[in-house]
């Protein structure tokens, strides 16, 4: 089996910077405990990375979100803790938008049968990259880990998972 752990956007902005929220801390553990348990199977890994300039308040994106955040070349960019001393030789695709076009170009060339998804935030990037390897891959098994993938509302968490299996995403 062919097996794949996309770790979205686990970035320091989005755990302590200008977009962080307490409970994502939480999360450092637990992905670098999926990263060595995909590694140790032989299964691959890949990274999304939010990805801004200098202009995102000037974006779609900024003008309804005018927080800046992951702003190339900013400590706020860096993936997070332990997991960014994890990443050694995966892909990372870095994307100015929700979902990642590479991510699923990339999927589009594969052969995975599973693919997995984890990182931050659950009800933004998270469900679009979900929406994009479902569409990528429509026979895979797509997986979201809820212990691996939150965003700062557990109330919209549990919606998100249930829009989730509505797209027939397993949700462990």
């Amino acid at each position: 089996m062919n097996k794949l752990l996309v770790v979205v956007d686990f970035q320091v902005d989005f755990v302590t910077g200008s977009l962080g929220f307490i409970n994502a801390k939480m999360l450092d553990a637990v992905i670098v405990e999926k990263i060595k348990e995909y590694r140790e199977n032989n299964d691959d890994v890949v990274f999304t990375l939010d990805t801004h300039s200098n202009d995102y308040l000037k974006t779609a994106e900024g003008k309804l979100l005018p927080v800046e955040h992951c702003i190339k070349g900013t400590n706020g960019h860096m993936i997070y803790g332990e997991t960014a001393k994890n990443v050694g030789d995966s892909l990372i695709f870095e994307k100015n938008t929700f979902g990642s076009d590479k991510l699923f170009a990339f999927l589009q060339n594969s052969k995975y049968d599973t693919v997995e998804l984890c990182g931050l935030v659950l009800g933004i990037c998270v469900l679009s990259n979900a929406v994009l390897a479902k569409t990528a891959l429509p026979e895979a098994t797509i997986i979201v880990d809820s212990s691996a993938a939150i965003g700062n509302d557990p109330s919209f968490d549990l919606k998100v998972l249930d829009v989730l299996k509505g797209i027939h995403i397993n949700i462990v």
